[in-house]
């Protein structure tokens, strides 16, 4: 097991990350009944501060929600979590993973009776952009994928649900198998839809086009973020369905998500795009995003929460 930190947050304690177990017949573990987000906190001129952290939790509760899952904790006590395993761990910037699964429950795939088990763990550890550095500068090479995106009113995408990753790891794996950084799956329509983990950004004629929330997208708050950040700086935002030929008649094109912030495209199926990297409306967000963490640009949105929590009693 790689040690990533020192300590783990779980089910209320902190714990050392080597005891941080469950039981090999975790519910979770056999159905895939797990609720998560990917958070990161930054180390800012002004202190560590977690980016959107409370809408990042949010988004857990109400992923829980729709599988009528019940955290046994409130959004408070969530956000202290987070806080406190980053001042745990002695992180001034980190990846926070938060996660709520059911439990051991017995094996029936679903759980009987009102006292249904639900684990909460909260882990932070470094780590790097989730394509590369090198990807970051100079973009990557995409492919789109052969496995579609679920179909509508199979399961719920908007929810951030484990099994829902058996998808990202199919169109994950293909791409990487065949050569390419990362694959890009299309819904049942045949339209775009998003990367095995990462929303999808095309700038063709300076305006910005993106898959709606109904092409089987998760509805990233990266995503939601570099929408505000553009439309604030007068670049036109445009989300309607896209057919995949226009990812190769894009002037430019860029991933998003928590793990891969903001990661150029520079080529989908061997197709160069036009800037054939990151372009200038692609560079400018990157500009305004990663603004946000080294002081350039305005948090006027409100989206930084400084971590001042106290590490708790051993």
């Amino acid at each position: 097991m790689t040690k990533l930190a020192d300590k783990i947050w779980m089910n209320g304690q902190m714990v050392a990350w080597e005891d941080a177990k469950v039981h090999v017949l975790t519910h979770a573990l056999h159905y895939g009944t797990s609720v998560f987000e990917g958070i990161r906190a930054y180390d800012t001129p002004n202190g560590s501060v977690g980016f959107r952290l409370r809408d990042h939790l949010v988004r857990l509760e109400d992923s829980a929600r729709i599988y009528g899952i019940k955290i046994p904790y409130t959004l408070d006590q969530m956000v202290q979590a987070c806080k406190d395993t980053l001042t745990a761990n002695g992180l001034k910037s980190a990846y926070w993973r938060p996660v709520a699964f059911l439990g051991e429950n017995g094996l029936g795939v679903t759980p009987k009776g009102d006292n249904i088990k639900v684990d909460f763990a909260v882990a932070a550890f470094p780590w790097g952009a989730y394509l590369g550095e090198e990807g970051l500068q100079k973009g990557v090479d995409v492919c789109i994928s052969s496995w579609q995106r679920a179909a509508p009113n199979t399961i719920p995408t908007a929810a951030k649900m484990g099994g829902n990753y058996l998808s990202s790891y199919l169109i994950g794996k293909e791409a990487r198998g065949r050569g390419y950084a990362e694959g890009i799956g299309l819904g049942t329509d045949g339209r775009l839809s998003e990367g095995a983990g990462e929303n999808l950004f095309l700038i063709m004629n300076g305006k910005i086009h993106t898959p709606p929330v109904a092409a089987s997208i998760l509805g990233g708050i990266t995503r939601d973020s570099i929408i505000k950040l553009a439309r604030a700086d007068g670049i036109e935002v445009i989300e309607q369905a896209l057919p995949r030929e226009m990812m190769y008649l894009a002037d430019e094109i860029f991933m998003c998500g928590t793990a891969a912030e903001i990661t150029p495209i520079r080529s989908v199926d061997d197709i160069p795009t036009r800037a054939a990297g990151p372009g200038k409306v692609t560079k400018r967000l990157m500009q305004l995003f990663h603004g946000l963490f080294n002081g350039t640009t305005e948090d006027r949105f409100g989206w930084l929460d400084p971590i001042q929590a106290p590490v708790p009693a051993e």
